[in-house]
């Protein structure tokens, strides 16, 4: 039967560390036990937190309501011609999944590789990295409806992703929970190497016809040389979005910093490197308090051990006013806030 908790440490569930309590906890491994959760009408009209693996998250105080953690697992996958079909349960790691396919030959996460959080995360940020975004090798999901207890699937249009986006962000913000996820990749690869220092490393390692495998690996290498393990310190990995500016702006902007890092992002849009614009403006490396941000890469917030969420949320927004005063530009968020 499913056993509700009171006033639970949450600091094991969040990659940033941060000892908050929730004051009701449940832990459900099976889809049935959400319907059995919210057939009691106390838990209707409460504030939820879902937690999935705890690494888009800041925790700013205690959760005074019922955190739900998801832990449905299981991997299932059916082959038909070159395309690949692989339904997950939302409780398995992220890099786990991408392991099992890339060990397979299962074309299309090796650049995904290493993101941190658990599957059923992955739509509701569309995760992304070096060129891939979740949208590129999503099918559908299915998910369950809190208020009236049934199930949906939700096609790929039905999700409206956009970057670092997706309906379960905005207008379903909190109305279902995330099961399952089927993905659609191929046993035909078409390997990416367009986006940041992938094809670099390719050549120093001597590969010039590069496998998935090989893309997984130098993903792998790169992340770990730029981003903080969160079992050694505590971060919740890029902290804030890559913002996204038009055309004008951005004329304006590269003519007083001609080095600004860019990226076409459509037509007429630019994307910008949230990391570039934070380190020019000092913060790179640099430790307050117990908190700060990474040697190695600007964009992340670290938790030097005791930090709490109120002073990781400062600092955040210490840096989104000197980017906003140098630049001009305004850096969102890219972690949940909660509060």
């Amino acid at each position: 039967m499913l056993q509700i908790q009171e006033n639970v440490s949450l600091k094991k569930f969040n990659t940033f560390g941060i000892d908050a309590n929730a004051r009701y906890f449940a832990e459900i491994s099976h889809e049935d036990e959400l319907a059995e959760l919210f057939a009691d009408p106390q838990w209707l009209n409460i504030n939820r937190l879902v937690l999935g693996g705890g690494s888009n998250m800041l925790l700013v105080k205690d959760f005074e309501g019922l955190a739900i953690r998801i832990n449905i697992r299981g991997i299932e996958h059916r082959i038909s011609h070159d395309d690949v079909f692989v339904d997950v349960g939302a409780g398995e790691v992220w890099n786990d999944l991408v392991n099992f396919c890339v060990d397979r030959n299962y074309a299309g996460m090796e650049n995904l590789s290493l993101i941190p959080g658990s599957v059923g995360a992955s739509p509701i940020q569309n995760i992304g990295a070096y060129g891939v975004e979740l949208k590129d090798v999503f099918a559908s999901c299915r998910a369950f409806e809190i208020a009236t207890g049934t199930f949906r699937t939700f096609s790929k249009e039905d999700c409206k992703f956009g970057y670092r986006e997706s309906v379960f962000k905005t207008e379903l913000a909190g109305q279902y929970i995330i099961v399952s996820v089927k993905f659609h990749l191929s046993l035909r690869p078409a390997i990416n190497l367009k986006y940041g220092a992938i094809e670099q490393e390719l050549i120093n390692r001597g590969i010039t016809r590069p496998s998935i495998e090989d893309v997984s690996k130098v993903v792998s290498s790169i992340r770990v040389s730029k981003l903080p393990d969160p079992s050694t310190i505590g971060n919740a990995g890029s902290f804030f979005k890559n913002p996204v500016i038009g055309e004008v702006q951005f004329r304006l902007l590269q003519g007083q910093f001609p080095d600004v890092v860019n990226y076409p992002a459509g037509e007429g849009q630019y994307k910008l490197a949230a990391g570039w614009l934070i380190e020019q403006c000092g913060w790179k490396g640099k430790t307050v308090g117990n908190t700060g941000t990474w040697k190695n890469q600007a964009l992340v917030l670290v938790n030097h051990g005791g930090a709490t969420g109120e002073e990781v949320y400062s600092l955040s927004s210490q840096i989104i006013d000197s980017v906003y005063t140098k630049f001009g530009v305004m850096l969102q968020r890219e972690v949940n806030i909660i509060s």
